[in-house]
């Protein structure tokens, strides 16, 4: 079954800076869309940002001009540089993306990631 990897995530202070990745686990994979979505404790989750293959993207307001998502094809990865961290930036960060076998003309399917944890301090 191939899962959705994500790392990058930590602890940082006050208008630090991360850099988060997410990929397939399983390379015979490609995907459509990948997005990121963020969850902090007792709230729901939320949109960050999404890109395509052909590199058209989109943010939420919480994220522009702050954070930029961008994609490796040769690696088939998907980052989000993350700038000017502030602390209302702190939640679980998960990867999702639209998935399919590169050989296969069948529908994308949706995957969640497992999440990477992100952890701004004042």
């Amino acid at each position: 079954q191939v899962q959705l990897v994500e790392s990058g995530g930590g602890s940082v202070q006050t208008g630090g800076s991360l850099r988060l990745s997410c990929a397939a686990s399983d390379d015979t994979y490609c995907y459509s869309r990948m997005s990121w979505y963020r969850q902090a404790p007792g709230k729901e989750r939320e949109f960050v940002s999404t890109i395509d293959t052909s590199g058209n993207t989109n943010y939420a307001d919480s994220a522009k001009g702050r954070f930029t998502i961008s994609q490796d094809n040769a690696k088939r990865t998907v980052y989000l540089q993350m700038n000017s961290l502030k602390p209302e930036d702190t939640a679980m960060y998960y990867c999702k993306g639209f998935l399919r076998r590169c050989s296969s003309r069948a529908a994308f399917t949706d995957y969640w990631g497992q999440g990477t944890q992100v952890t701004v301090s004042s």
